[in-house]
């Protein structure tokens, strides 16, 4: 199954004011924390990217500080350390956007854009969101791989390809064979790299390597 994808801004805005909830959330760090990027965070990577990496949303102290998705948290050390171990990042990750890591072939994003409150966007959020991720899919003129972190990101990014959820259920390692403006994608999906998931033993660093594995497949 496959949609053809409007064109439309592939990033927000950093001031985004689509999400009442989330602004006034935004503004209530940035009284605390002034220093902090505080907004919504852009995509991060290569235009030419084959595989994009979707996850939720910006952590309040990773990606909503640093201004980089995955950057500066636990979710980011095994994302970025994973990327690297597969091939896709050149430099060191050392949890700033100053750093000088580069990405190689891929591309990370988020389904929303700005920091939620107890990382718990609501649905209406997702929604209004979906535009940007809808546009940053049909922006890459190479993708072949998405690669979906957590249920919430495999469900929104079915919906901006305009895919019905129920024939694509969410599973740790599941696939699914679809199609953007004509050309074949594979979607993979994994638990998010969350803290809490691999505190609890339901994400292990092997079991989230076996879906980077896949996707190395996936890219041939």
């Amino acid at each position: 199954m496959g949609t053809k994808i409007a064109a439309a801004p592939a990033e927000a805005p950093r001031d985004c004011a689509l999400c009442p909830r989330l602004v006034a959330y935004r503004e209530a760090v940035r009284a605390k924390e002034p220093a902090w990027f505080n907004g919504a965070v852009p995509s991060f990577g290569t235009e030419q990217a084959q595989l994009l990496i979707v996850g939720l949303a910006p952590g309040v102290t990773g990606a909503n500080r640093t201004g980089r998705p995955f950057t500066g948290d636990w979710a980011g050390d095994l994302l970025y350390a994973t990327l690297a171990k597969f091939g896709f990042s050149k430099g060191t990750y050392a949890a700033n956007p100053g750093d000088g890591l580069k990405l190689s072939g891929a591309m990370i994003t988020n389904a929303v854009r700005c920091v939620p409150p107890e990382n718990k966007p609501v649905g209406e959020e997702i929604n209004t969101c979906r535009p940007f991720l809808k546009a940053r899919i049909a922006a890459l003129p190479k993708l072949k791989v998405i690669l979906c972190l957590g249920k919430i990101s495999h469900d929104s990014t079915l919906r901006a390809l305009g895919v019905k959820l129920g024939p694509h259920p969410f599973g740790h390692g599941t696939r699914h064979e679809l199609s953007v403006d004509g050309r074949p994608v594979t979607l993979l999906s994994s638990y998010h790299c969350s803290r809490y998931n691999t505190n609890t033993g339901r994400l292990t660093a092997a079991m989230f390597e076996d879906v980077f594995a896949a996707a190395k497949e996936a890219l041939g």
